[in-house]
């Protein structure tokens, strides 16, 4: 995927890159050691050959100078802390990180090694697959995700800086990033369909008792999709890319998103693997927050990403004006 924000580097700036992670004598020489994983929508991610012949990835942020949104800010530093927390609570399958840079000496931006998982990636190849067998891979998704959300924080908010005592204030505050952002680059997120950026907010704020039913903070990953989610003969061995990660409600999670979003799936066999009930009227208030939220990020992101292509905005332009007619606008 094409966005501004892929940091590629020169061919001797990735081998001084690897010799310091590995050392000189494993730095590779020659051409084609390199070859860029295209993915991703953020980040720049490279699989590297070392001389030794070993295959791992390198994953690099973005540069300093494009603007992304406010979220995203500090993103690779939550992913690293993510990955520790993960690894440490959970036997959730994830990547260990071989190395990690943020002295910015070598490279603009920090950057990480982690050993390349050689499987498919669900995302790529579900189209392909029976339907029993991706309802089979969600339910596996669901149990996880689980797992993940068992772990509690100090408090609601950043990964970093669960600066919140109540999940009202974080997803608040989440909200009102969002919205600037968009109000700052002049996004036009459904102007012609009878709504702007005020009655998003009072949509908002018209439903926040919904959100105070959240008493505990927990990890939530928010991003884990099919395409973040590496599969080899049947089975889950790896889950990618952990930048999103917040302390906060878990029906926030990608996988609730079509009991109210049903654009994006069906979360039946998610929810039989999480083994969550059916939600309650105050769930799927906040599930429709959510997804409000989301498709928010979606149509906002394109400008940041510098995406040519309208296919995204279009769709998430669209699912946002059917979700604001749930809301009454």
């Amino acid at each position: 995927m094409e966005s501004i924000t892929k940091n590629r580097q020169s061919p001797d700036a990735l081998r001084a890159m690897v010799a310091r992670a590995y050392g000189p004598e494993l730095a590779p020489e020659g051409e084609g050691w390199a070859v860029e994983l295209g993915h991703g929508w953020f980040n720049v991610a490279y699989r590297v050959t070392l001389r030794d012949g070993r295959d791992v990835v390198l994953k690099i942020a973005p540069p300093p100078g494009v603007e992304v949104m406010s979220y995203e800010r500090g993103a690779m530093a939550i992913e690293l802390a993510a990955l520790a927390l993960i690894r440490d609570r959970t036997a959730v399958p994830v990547p260990a990180v071989d190395f990690a840079d943020t002295s910015l000496e070598l490279c603009d931006a920090p950057y990480f090694f982690m050993p390349y998982i050689d499987a498919d990636n669900l995302g790529i190849i579900r189209d392909g697959l029976p339907a029993a067998e991706v309802a089979r891979y969600w339910e596996g998704i669901g149990a996880l995700n689980a797992e993940l959300n068992a772990i509690t924080g100090p408090g609601f908010g950043p990964l970093l800086d669960p600066r919140h005592a109540t999940w009202r204030a974080a997803f608040t505050e989440i909200v009102e990033d969002v919205l600037a952002d968009g109000e700052l680059r002049g996004v036009d997120i459904g102007f012609g369909h009878g709504f702007d950026y005020g009655t998003v907010r009072k949509v908002f704020a018209d439903h926040a008792d919904s959100l105070d039913e959240v008493a505990e903070p927990r990890f939530v990953e928010w991003d884990l999709w099919p395409s973040n989610v590496m599969v080899r003969d049947g089975a889950i061995v790896c889950v990618i890319d952990h930048e999103r990660a917040i302390w906060g409600d878990p029906l926030f999670e990608a996988g609730f998103c079509g009991t109210e979003l049903a654009a994006v799936g069906d979360s039946d066999a998610f929810l039989r693997g999480y083994g969550h009930p059916d939600l309650t009227a105050t769930e799927r208030v906040r599930r429709r927050l959510y997804g409000l939220h989301l498709l928010l990020v979606m149509t906002i992101e394109t400008v940041y990403r510098g995406h040519t292509d309208p296919g995204q905005y279009d769709w998430a332009r669209t699912q946002l004006a059917d979700l604001m007619a749930r809301f009454g606008h």
